[in-house]
C-alpha cells in the first residue's frame, strides 16, 4: 500500500508516444491491458477520468515495455480487476486487494505507485503456479511461500522466478539474508512495527525501485519515491549494486516469460 502525491498535477514521463498523442478511455485501458474487471467511482468526473486514463495508460503500457511482455499480461490472464476513484484505502493512492483480485486507484491521493502495487497482484497471482503439493491458500502470496521453503513446481520459469526471488532476499551465496533484508528489519524495530520486512513488501520495493532506475523509460506516475524519500534515505531500497542483480533476475525471468506469451 502507497501514498505518493496528487492526480492534478503534472507528472514527468520520457517514453515512447504509445497514443500517437490520442487520448483513451478507461474501457481501452482494460482492454489493451487485459483486465478481467473494470470500475470508476461514481464521484470521478468525465474530466478526471480523462485526465486518469491517459496516465494510467502511460504507465502500464511503459511497465509492459520494461519488462518486454505483450500488454495484456499486466492483466494476468484476465484475473486482475482495475479500479479508479473507488474500492481504495483511505489516505493510500494505489492498494491491492487479493480477496477481489482488485488493484485499486485512488482519484485524488497521490501517484507514483502503479508499479508497487502491480507487484503485489502479480506475487498473488503467481503462488499457485510456483509451487507444487496442496494449493495455495486463497490470499497467499509467492514471495511469503518460498520464504516459507514450499516445494515449487519444477519450470524453467519457475526456476527463473525462484532465483529472482533469492536475489532479492538472500546474500550472493544464498547462505544468509541480504543487507537489504536487515536494513528492511531495522527499519521496522525503528518504527515500532512489522511492515517493511514482510517478504511481500520487500518483493514490491525491489520491484518498484528497478522499475525508477531503467533509464529507458521514466514515468513519475508509475513509479517514485524510491531514490529521495524518508524510507530511501533510510535504507528501505535495494541500493546500486543490489539493483545491478535484480535487473539480470528480473530480466532473466519476464524476458523468456515475453517469448512464451507471444508464440
Amino acid at each position: 500500500m502507497s501514498d505518493k502525491g496528487g492526480l492534478h498535477r503534472d507528472y514527468y514521463r520520457r517514453g515512447p508516444d504509445y497514443r500517437c498523442g490520442e487520448p483513451v478511455g478507461f474501457g481501452e485501458v482494460r482492454s489493451q491491458f487485459g483486465f478481467g474487471g473494470l470500475v470508476v467511482g461514481r464521484w470521478v468526473t468525465k474530466e478526471e477520468s480523462a485526465l486518469a486514463a491517459n496516465l494510467v495508460f502511460d504507465a502500464l503500457a511503459d511497465l509492459a515495455y520494461l519488462l518486454n511482455v505483450p500488454p495484456a499480461t499486466l492483466g494476468l490472464r484476465q484475473s486482475l480487476n482495475l479500479a479508479f476513484g473507488t474500492g481504495g484505502q483511505p489516505g493510500a493512492q494505489a492498494h491491492y486487494a487479493p480477496r477481489s483480485q482488485t488493484l485499486a486507484l485512488a482519484k485524488n491521493a497521490g501517484a507514483g505507485a502503479l508499479a508497487h502495487e502491480w507487484w503485489h497482484a502479480f506475487d498473488h497471482y503467481i503462488a499457485g503456479r510456483l509451487f507444487a503439493g496442496k494449493a495455495p491458500g486463497r490470499l497467499s502470496f509467492a514471495s511469503d511461500l518460498w520464504l516459507a521453503e514450499r516445494p515449487v513446481k519444477p519450470h524453467p520459469l519457475n526456476q527463473r522466478l525462484q532465483a529472482l526471488l533469492a536475489t532479492v532476499m538472500l546474500s550472493a551465496d544464498g547462505q544468509a539474508q541480504h543487507d537489504f533484508v536487515r536494513r528492511s528489519v531495522a527499519l521496522d524495530r525503528q518504527l515500532g512495527r512489522r511492515y517493511f520486512s514482510l517478504p511481500t513488501e520487500m518483493m514490491a520495493r525491489a520491484f518498484e525501485a528497478w522499475v525508477q532506475s531503467r533509464s529507458a523509460i521514466k514515468n513519475a506516475y508509475l513509479v517514485s519515491g524510491t531514490r529521495q524519500s524518508e524510507v530511501a534515505q533510510l535504507g528501505g531500497y535495494p541500493d546500486e549494486a543490489h539493483l545491478a542483480s535484480i535487473d539480470l533476475a528480473i530480466r532473466g525471468y519476464f524476458e523468456p516469460l515475453g517469448q512464451a506469451l507471444s508464440r
